[in-house]
C-alpha cells in the first residue's frame, strides 16, 4: 500500500529557495528561487533537453494507484519545449509519466493524472528544458498528489444499499437505487461493529487511494452511544473508547480523509443522568478531536447538531469545551433534514460564537443527505427526527456553498432511523428499500 499520501512534493511554490531540489550540471543549468517561484536558465551548452534540468529524488511511488502531476509554467522565450517525468530515480530511469510541452510567455497551469505502475521508495520528479539556445524557464505550484479530494469523494462499494443492489438486481427498484444511491459518494460509519477498527479504517483508506478518491469517515462509538435511545451500543467503557480513537488514528495513519466525530454526542448531552456524565463525554469528544487532529491529512469535524436542537451560543461552548480547537471544525445537520439555507445560517452563528469564545476560523459542513425538501412537512409544522415522510435526497457530495466547506452525504440514506415514522419495525441502521425508494421520489 502506499507510504505516502496528499502531496508528495517538498517545496513546490519555492517559498523556501530551492531546498529539496536538485539542480543539473552548472555549465548547463543555473537557478534563482526569489521565494514565490523558480528561475531557471539553460545556456547555449544545453543542446538537448536532458542536458538542462531540475528535479527531486526520493519520491515514494506505489503500483495501482491514481497520482496527479499539476505545475505552472511559462518561459522566456515562447515555444519552448519542457518534458516532465515521474519514475525511476536510477537504472534503469522507467517512468511512470513522461510528459512534453511547449512554454508561451503567459504562466499556464498543466495537469495530467496517471495511475502508477511502479513500486519505489527512491522515485524522481525531472524537468527538463536544454535546446541549444539561452532559455529561462519559470517553475512554481509543483504538485504530485496521491489520494486527494482533486480526484474526488470515494463511493462505498460495500454500502448498505450497494449490498442490498448485488442480492436483488431483479427487483424493480434496483436501477432506481442503484442510479440515485448506490453510485454516489457518502460516508462510511464506523462504530462498534468493527471488531478490529484499525485494520477496518486502513482496508478502507487503501481502497479509496487505489481510484485516488478522499473517503468520507464517520466514527460512531462514543461511550453510552445516544444514551441508551434507538441506536444505543458503543464502546463498553470510557478507557475502551479513548483506546478506540487511538486505533482509529493508527489506521488512517499520514493519509487523507474527511472524518466527522460522533453524531449527536454533544448535542445530547443535557439526557445524560449527571454533571459528571456531561463532563465525562465531553472529555472524549475532547480526547477524540486532540488524538485525530494530530494526524497530518485528516480533516476532523466535530458533531454541531442541528438547527432546531441546540442554541448556537450553547453549542459553541461545547464544542470549545471539546477540543474543536484541534480540528477543522464542526458538522451540522447529521441524519436530519434542514434545508441547506437553514443549515448554513446556525452554522454561520456558531462560528461568530466560537469567535467570540477565542476559536476563530472554524469551519462546517452539511449533511445534505435527506434535506431536499427541508424539514418541514405539508402544514408547516417541522417532522420528527425518525424517518419521516416526505423528505427527499439532497445535493450529493460536493464542494460547499454558502460558506460551508462542504455538503456531505454523511447519514447513509435509505438507513432507517429506528423503529418509527414510515420505517415502522425496521431497525436503526438497517437499509430498506422502501425508505430508499421514498427518499429518491420526495414521497
Amino acid at each position: 500500500m502506499p507510504e505516502r499520501y496528499g502531496d508528495l512534493i517538498v517545496n513546490g511554490t519555492f517559498s523556501n529557495g530551492t531546498t529539496g531540489w536538485w539542480t543539473g550540471d552548472p555549465a548547463y543549468v543555473a537557478v534563482a528561487a526569489s521565494g514565490t517561484g523558480l528561475e531557471a536558465t539553460a545556456t547555449t551548452d544545453a543542446v538537448n533537453l536532458w542536458d538542462a534540468g531540475v528535479g527531486q529524488d526520493n519520491l515514494i511511488l506505489s503500483p495501482g494507484c491514481r497520482y496527479t502531476l499539476s505545475f505552472t509554467a511559462r518561459a522566456s522565450q515562447a515555444g519552448t519545449t519542457l518534458r516532465v517525468q515521474v519514475g525511476l530515480g536510477a537504472d534503469p530511469w522507467t517512468s511512470a509519466i513522461d510528459k512534453t510541452v511547449t512554454l508561451g510567455n503567459a504562466d499556464t497551469c498543466f495537469t495530467f493524472p496517471f495511475r502508477c505502475p511502479l513500486d519505489t521508495s527512491t522515485g524522481q520528479i525531472s524537468f527538463q528544458f536544454g535546446q541549444s539556445t539561452a532559455v529561462t524557464v519559470y517553475l512554481t505550484e509543483i504538485r504530485l498528489t496521491c489520494s486527494t479530494i482533486d480526484e474526488g469523494f470515494y463511493v462505498d462499494p460495500d454500502s448498505n444499499a450497494a449490498k442490498w443492489l448485488a442480492a436483488n438486481r431483479d427487483d424493480l427498484r434496483a436501477n432506481k437505487i442503484e442510479r440515485a444511491l448506490v453510485r454516489r459518494p457518502g460516508a462510511r460509519w464506523f462504530g462498534d461493529w468493527n471488531k478490529d477498527v484499525k485494520t477496518d479504517i486502513d482496508a478502507y483508506m487503501v481502497a479509496a487511494a487505489a481510484k485516488g478518491q478522499l473517503p468520507i469517515i464517520t466514527l460512531y462509538n462514543m461511550y453510552n452511544r445516544d444514551n441508551g435511545g434507538q441506536s444505543s451500543g458503543g464502546a463498553p467503557s470510557p478507557e475502551a473508547y479513548r483506546t478506540w480513537i487511538e486505533s482509529v488514528a493508527a489506521g488512517m495513519a499520514d493519509r487523507p480523509a474527511l472524518v466527522i466525530v460522533e453524531p449527536d454526542s454533544l448535542a445530547q448531552l443535557g439526557n445524560l443522568p449527571s454533571d459528571a456524565a456531561r463532563t465525562e463525554r465531553v472529555g472524549l469528544v475532547a480526547y477524540a478531536a486532540q488524538t485525530l487532529g494530530t494526524l497530518p491529512a485528516t480533516t476532523v469535524y466535530l458533531d454541531g447538531g442541528n438547527a432546531t436542537w441546540i442554541r448556537p451560543a450553547q453549542m459553541a461552548t461545547l464544542l470549545k469545551d471539546a477540543s474543536v480547537a484541534h480540528a477543522r471544525g464542526f458538522a451540522v445537520n447529521v441524519a436530519n433534514f434542514d434545508a441547506v439555507d437553514i443549515c448554513c445560517t446556525y452554522a454561520d452563528q456558531i462560528t461568530a460564537e466560537l469567535g467570540r469564545l477565542g476559536v476563530p476560523g472554524a469551519g462546517f459542513v452539511v449533511d445534505t443527505s435527506r434535506n431536499g425538501n427541508g424539514a418541514m412537512n405539508a402544514d408547516g409544522q417541522h417532522v420528527d427526527w425518525c424517518n419521516p415522510a416526505g423528505r427527499r435526497l439532497g445535493v450529493p457530495s460536493s464542494i460547499g456553498v454558502a460558506g460551508a466547506d462542504y455538503l456531505l452525504w454523511i447519514k447513509v440514506p435509505g438507513d432507517s432511523d429506528g423503529s418509527g415514522g414510515i420505517g415502522e419495525g425496521i431497525p436503526a441502521g438497517t437499509f430498506s428499500p422502501y425508505l430508499a425508494e421514498r427518499l429518491i421520489d420526495g414521497t
